[in-house]
């Protein structure tokens, strides 16, 4: 199995950016653990930053039929991207949703988001461990597609 982890805006700021909200861990380090956990499923994880739109939306189109699944957290272009939306709307690769905070406990602009209704589901609010929680969401979702199929 094959899956992009696709990390919008700012993520690559991790570590330094408002630890307070985000935790002390970098992404490279929350990606290192993630591929070790994917390993164990083994699932083969492809990591992938930006912190442009229109290379999020390059990365989801070339990713269709190409990865079984999509790890995102959009960050700020979750609140903002109607381009985004659309794009994950336009692939049949099925997208988790993830944020490292609780959206919904955020201030209110960051209450909707404008991708959740084309993805397969959301995580937020866990930290780092919502990247564990997004791998082991597409992995259960691609293995029940196939097992469907």
């Amino acid at each position: 199995m094959k899956i992009l982890l696709l990390n919008g805006p700012n993520l690559n700021m991790l570590g330094l950016r408002e630890p307070e909200k985000y935790g002390n861990q970098t992404l490279s380090y929350i990606e290192e653990e993630l591929n070790k956990k994917a390993k164990n499923l083994d699932v083969e994880l492809t990591c992938k930053q930006t912190n442009h739109e229109g290379a999020l939306i390059e990365e989801i189109q070339q990713a269709n039929g190409k990865f079984d699944g999509i790890i995102l957290n959009a960050g700020g272009y979750t609140h903002t991207s109607v381009a985004l939306r659309d794009a994950i709307a336009a692939v049949s690769t099925p997208i988790v949703e993830i944020h490292l905070t609780n959206i919904h406990g955020r201030e209110d602009f960051r209450h909707n988001s404008l991708i959740s209704p084309v993805c397969i589901g959301q995580i937020s609010g866990f930290g780092a461990y919502s990247y564990d929680l997004g791998l082991n969401a597409i992995v259960e979702y691609v293995n029940k597609k196939s097992l469907n199929n």
